[in-house]
This record gives structure tokens, sequence and C-alpha cells, in this order.
């Protein structure tokens, strides 16, 4: 089963026929078609428009379906919230009726705005200007494809106006108040790009698994608090890679959704140039360096408590998700009876400063009792209660350029492997 996201606009539909065409005329019999439209709620006429694709599927043949997203939308970076809706409300729909996959319809002209967007706010080697990857897991759970990457926009609608078709058009899609829209207007008429896309892909893929090998040779880590970085390493923060590896492990203990910036990045590496031990604090990480190497770990500051209700899930401190699915309610805060935790990080090799300073940003819990706090020991779960460290970065969208690295980073954070894109799967099988 496939499920393709159709909004109703000409790349969407032109993607949803040439899929429904493939599978029925073109031999693709195996393969199953559904669609999902998002409808944002953000328009007036969005509702109609949706119930507009779910008439044209029927038509089809196509089972179709409508979520909504409901709630108080934001006034600031409206188009970023919408698209984590958007996704996570389409891996809802791909789980419910058992999807291998979801597909989406950008374009060759939206990659082109994209690394043009890119380009306008990074370095000339920045990781990003690979563009949109062909595929990307959505929150660990669900792989998108975008299979029309290399299709220009005017070929899509050459298509279906030769199948008499036609489409919607956004209004959105010319409002300046958005920097794609902006960025669009400012292209020149050929769309040309000062990027070769395939050889930044080539790049970034290459980079992330030379990233991956760094840090499953030179980074150690202690029950997700801790991460300890070999000197061969955290010495060689002029090379790209070393960067990136670095900066990736910092997020992570930081619980940071983007690595740090330039400037971060420029006094890290000042900070582990100089000859002198000593410690830095950045993006809420305690850089720590040793002789043994350098670690990172959280700074004792500006840590959350909360109360988890039974069945509740909570991201504590953007760093691990905690699901309460027994029947009490549970006190999820810093700090804490910590002594057992620190004596077994000292016995796994860290230095005992190291350690004392990292338990205070350890999560611990407590069972509430009648307005109380009954205290547990710090490194011990309350029954039915499941912790997961966060890796902010790449859990809600993993690029497939980053799969490999994102893995090593899962390794070290003892978290298993994400989710194998399905075509991995499909040949895996025929392998075997």
């Amino acid at each position: 089963m496939i499920l393709a996201a159709v909004s109703g606009g000409s790349d969407s539909k032109g993607l949803l026929l040439a899929l429904h065409e493939a599978i029925t005329l073109g031999g693709f019999s195996a393969f199953s078609l559904s669609a999902c439209t998002i409808d944002h709620a953000l328009r007036p006429e969005s509702t109609e428009e949706a119930r507009a694709v779910a008439a044209f599927c029927a038509e089809k043949g196509i089972p179709h379906t409508i979520r909504q997203w409901l709630g108080d939308k934001a006034a600031t970076g409206l188009q970023a919230a919408a698209r984590a809706a958007r996704y996570g409300l389409l891996a809802d729909a791909a789980q419910d009726i058992g999807a291998l996959c979801i597909v989406t319809a950008h374009s060759a002209d939206d990659q082109i705005e994209t690394i043009a967007m890119r380009q306008s706010r990074s370095e000339p080697d920045a990781p990003g200007l690979a563009g949109m990857a062909a595929g990307v897991l959505v929150d660990r759970r669900a792989w998108v494809w975008r299979p029309f990457l290399h299709l220009r926009r005017a070929d899509i609608r050459a298509f279906l106006a030769a199948r008499g078709e036609g489409w919607f058009d956004d209004p959105s899609n010319s409002n300046r108040r958005f920097e794609r829209v902006r960025m669009r207007q400012a292209l020149n008429e050929d769309g040309s790009s000062s990027v070769d896309i395939f050889v930044a892909a080539r790049a970034r893929f290459g980079s992330s698994a030379r990233v991956a090998l760094l840090i499953s040779r030179h980074a150690h880590g202690f029950d997700g608090l801790v991460a300890r970085i070999d000197p061969a390493l955290s010495t060689r923060m002029a090379d790209l890679d070393c960067t990136r590896a670095v900066l990736s492990i910092a997020a992570v203990v930081g619980g940071r959704h983007h690595l740090a910036g330039r400037e971060t990045a420029a006094r890290l590496a000042a900070f582990l140039r100089d000859a002198e031990g000593g410690r830095m604090t950045a993006g809420r990480v305690v850089f720590d360096r040793r002789k043994s190497g350098l670690y990172l770990y959280r700074e004792a500051r500006g840590l959350p408590q909360v109360e988890l209700q039974p069945g509740e899930r909570f991201l504590w401190d953007d760093r691990f998700l905690v699901s309460n699915t027994g029947p009490d309610r549970i006190a999820v805060r810093a700090g804490g009876e910590t002594a057992e935790l620190r004596a077994r990080l000292i016995a796994a090799g860290l230095p005992e400063p190291v350690a004392k300073r990292a338990v205070k940003a350890a999560i611990t819990f407590s069972a509430v009792t009648e307005g109380s706090y009954r205290h547990d020991a710090a490194n011990s779960l309350p029954p039915r209660l499941c912790v997961q460290t966060s890796i902010g970065p790449y859990d809600t969208f993993l690029p497939c350029f980053d799969l490999m690295m994102a893995n090593s980073i899962a390794t070290l954070f003892g978290r298993d492997n994400y989710l194998s894109p399905p075509v991995h799967d499909v040949l895996t099988e025929k392998s075997g």
C-alpha cells in the first residue's frame, strides 16, 4: 500500500494520477494506492477543496481520507508548524492503513527554491545544500518519498492538461509574507541553480558516512547522560566531518533540535585549540576538556519539574521522552537521590568530577502519593514507565542522506536503529 499526499494542487494531483495509471495500466498491480488530504483549516476554502479531492478519488476508485489540523495555529513560524502538523497527520494515516510508505509531489522547482533559500544563509559547503532528500523518515515511524524531485512543474501540468484535468491554486503560494514565495519570485525565469544537486547529494551521503564512522570509533556514551569524545576527534575541529560529529552529539546532550551555529562552532574550536584544559558552556552543554578526552554533559540549570498523569507522554527537557503507562501520577525532575548513579558512572570510567556534575542534570522520578512525593532511586524506573533518549535533530525528520549517521548516534545513546527505508526491506527480501 502506498499513501499519496494530495492537496488538489497540480503537483500532487499529477502524482496521484501517475501512480494510479502505473498501478492499473503499467503492470504494477502488486501495489495498491490510497490518498490523504490534510486540511490545515487556514483558509475558508480548504474544507471544500479537500472534499473535491475526495470526490475525484472516488471517481477513480482510490480510497481517500481527510485529516484536519485542529487546535490553535501559531502566530509566528506558521509554515514550519503547518509542515510538522501535516507530516504528523500523514504518518498517522499511513499507520492506520498499514501503508508501506507515503509519497509527496515535491518537484524540481521546489528543490531549486529550497537550495536557493539555504544558500542565502549557509556556508558554501554546508550539508543543507544537498536540498531535500528523496526520502525522509517522519516521527521514527513512516518513510516519505518524493519521486517527482527531478520533474519540473510545467511538465506535471502538461501531463494533467493532456488528460483534461484541472487543479487548485493555493493563494498562499503568492503571499510574499513567506520566504519561499519571495525566493520563487526572485529566481530567474529559467529557475536555474548554481548548485549541482546530484554532486551535493553525494557529498552529503559521503559526509554522513564518514561522521558515522568517526562517532562509532571515537565517541562513548554513559547512561544517555554523558558523552566522551576521544582527542583524535575533538582536536580536529578544522575538519568539517569532525565538527559535524561533535556538534551532533552536543545537540543530543543539550536537547537541541538543530546543530549549533557558526559562532558557537568557532568558539568551541578555539577552546579546543587552547593547550590548557578547562570547561566552556554552549547550547546548554558543558564541554569539559581533560587529558582522557572531551566530556559533554547537560549544564545543571533551567531544568524542568513536571507531573505526568497516567497515560501521558512528555518530552522532558527536550532530552528524554517519558511515557507513563501505569496508574500513578509521576513527578519528573532533575537531581534527587543520585549516589547510586554517580557511583555507576565512575565505575564505568568517568572521572569523578565529571560524574558529580553530570548527575545534577540526570532525570529522576517520584510517584506522587496524596499530594506528597515518594522518592525513588534516581536510576530506577517506577513500574510501567518508559524512558528513551530523544535525538532532536533526527527524531522528527530524518533525511535518508543521514541515516547511517543517525544510527551511529542512536547506538551511542542506547537507542535502537531507526526504521529502515521500505526499499531496503524489499531488496533484503529479494536477496534472501
